[in-house]
């Protein structure tokens, strides 16, 4: 006898029943016998391709994956939504898809589970917005879920030490200035990347891997094994199996993901330096669950959580180290043994948080994750700011940086290309504060990253002598006194819209404020002059994100979510 009552399950409304014969002649025709039709169906949703390394092993892990539902008693059924991959889409108008993506992404894993009706949901995803847009998914249908990463890049070598491809990034700075010849920057293109797998450094991708195990989406240390290595297959085929017991338990994503399992997520982003994006996505997920978890509320979070973890782009090591140091448990035993992770959150291996953490021994060999009694420094890698500049918040990692004060004159530019041509003619003096606006969720749209623009700023050896601030926001990559997720924006008529060349500007990363030191008046006046712009995208997907996207300080999200439910799919 099944130990699963499918007349509770959403399948049910595609193979049960004299009516459904339509319906399960189509999966007689795919091979299934009756015995297979009646098991619960699986969906295992593949952000894989061939656009960049990130995503190309994810359809081989997705179908491993099969083997372990099939072994525990479910019918797999995959299905393959898109990705935009930013190292791919940076520094040009392709960059403004990177957000939309999310959205997008979150919604076609959505409408296909609804459409046929799946039981549960199996997530890969390899490449930054495809990760938070699994994970979004997930909340939202609240189907018993499972989210796999599909690892990471293993470092590049060159001139005897290991690189990524940020390195690439700012050679081509260096270039500009005259230090990279052309020679020893296309030998260095050709050796960054030296295989399948998400960039290596704590950027967007491995922060929210880091997460989707924080917040018990993900199986305890599953998300830092390298894309190459054969432990990967063996991960996909555990989730497989592990789906069937959740959908026994009826174990369900936001019973996993509560206001604690969010607080514990924000602790890991900060612990290791994260990428400031998940500041926007880890609302973008509350949002889907009913959670209220805004900018506001990590940053409180980042105040008090120490910086442990020793990885690029502010420190030495790449995900592969991270791995081979004990992974993401490894940083979580050491926390929460000093108090500050919630251990009585459920995850999906069925046990607590603080049930995992207890498998866990600290390795005190390993040199990447450090004890919380002898930090890297006593608060986190990412900070939150607020101040007249940016009364809805604005976000800086700090992760590596000496200095965490600056002021100086503001240098105004209205799209990120204009910056970059200026920055690469040398036009950017030091002591600046460069502001790149009109480039958030709406006002992009889409809220570009400026990797090309902070990489080659390094590369001028500028990057620790002027500071950047944008609406839009910045790649788990940037590094150097870079303020992104400014809000309200300039498109909707935030102070950073009022700002010209020369204004003054003050940022103290310490205590937290962002401030545009131009008196009441003159703001007032230049705000009667102030006109609304229009994008060049007035259709398409792009038109309509920016159609209905909220704030950056609320995760750019573009429905209701929870607040708006009147039913739950898995509840169908």
């Amino acid at each position: 006898m099944t130990r699963f009552d499918k007349s509770k399950l959403p399948s049910r409304h595609v193979s049960v029943g004299p009516e459904r014969a339509p319906h399960r002649s189509y999966y007689y025709a795919m091979g299934l016998s009756e015995e297979e039709i009646g098991r619960p169906f699986v969906g295992i949703a593949s952000a894989g391709n061939d656009s960049a390394p990130c995503n190309t092993t994810l359809d081989a892990q997705a179908d491993a994956a099969r083997i372990g539902v099939n072994e525990a008693g479910g019918m797999p059924r995959r299905f393959n939504t898109i990705t935009v991959t930013d190292g791919i889409a940076m520094g040009h108008q392709g960059m403004k898809a990177s957000l939309v993506s999310r959205d997008c992404i979150a919604d076609s894993v959505e409408l296909s589970m609804r459409g046929h009706c799946y039981d549960a949901l199996i997530g890969f995803a390899g490449c930054d917005k495809s990760l938070p847009g699994m994970m979004m998914a997930m909340l939202r249908l609240n189907v018993p879920s499972i989210f796999v990463y599909g690892g990471s890049i293993l470092p590049g070598r060159f001139e005897d030490k290991d690189v990524t491809v940020v390195d690439v990034f700012e050679a081509v700075g260096g270039f500009a200035a005259g230090n990279c010849p052309i020679a020893r920057l296309s030998a260095l293109e050709k050796v960054a990347c030296p295989g399948h797998g998400a960039c290596g450094g704590q950027y967007t991708a491995n922060t929210m891997a880091c997460v989707g195990e924080a917040i018990g989406l993900s199986l305890p240390n599953s998300n830092m094994a390298p894309a190459p290595y054969g432990s990967r297959a063996d991960i996909a085929i555990a989730a497989g199996k592990q789906i069937m017991t959740l959908i026994e338990r009826n174990l369900r994503p936001r019973d996993i993901c509560t206001r604690e399992a969010f607080e514990n997520a924000a602790r890991i982003v900060a612990a290791t330096g994260g990428s400031t994006n998940a500041a926007l996505h880890l609302p973008a997920m509350a949002n889907e669950c009913g959670v209220k978890f805004d900018l506001f509320d990590m940053a409180e979070i980042f105040k008090t959580t120490p910086y442990i973890a020793d990885l690029k782009p502010g420190g030495k090591y790449v995900a592969k180290d991270m791995h081979d140091a004990g992974g993401v448990y490894m940083v979580m035993k050491t926390l929460f043994d000093a108090g500050f992770i919630h251990g009585d959150c459920m995850t999906v291996s069925g046990k607590t948080l603080a049930e995992n953490i207890d498998e866990i021994t600290w390795n005190p060999d390993q040199k990447v994750i450090y004890e919380v009694k002898n930090p890297i420094t006593p608060t986190g890698g990412v900070v939150g700011l607020k101040g007249s500049l940016a009364p809805d918040g604005a976000i800086v990692k700090v992760a590596g940086m000496k200095k965490l004060q600056f002021r100086g004159p503001a240098r105004v530019f209205d799209c990120e290309e204009d910056a970059f041509k200026v920055v690469e003619e040398r036009g950017i003096v030091p002591g600046c504060v460069i502001v790149i606006r009109y480039e958030g969720p709406k006002g992009g749209p889409g809220m570009r990253e400026m990797l090309s623009t902070t990489a080659a700023l390094y590369g001028l050896g500028l990057g620790e002598q002027v500071a950047l601030i944008t609406d839009g926001r910045f790649s788990g990559a940037t590094r150097g006194f870079c303020i992104g997720h400014v809000g309200p924006e300039a498109a909707e008529g935030g102070p950073i819209a009022l700002v010209e060349d020369g204004d003054m500007i003050a940022i103290d990363a310490e205590a937290g404020t962002i401030d545009l030191e131009v008196d009441a008046a003159t703001l007032a006046a230049r705000r009667e002059k102030w006109v609304p712009r229009r994008t060049d995208y007035q259709s398409g997907a792009i038109w309509k994100f920016a159609q209905t996207v909220g704030p950056a300080r609320l995760g750019a999200v573009t429905h209701p979510g929870a607040a708006g439910e009147t039913h739950v799919f898995a509840d169908i």
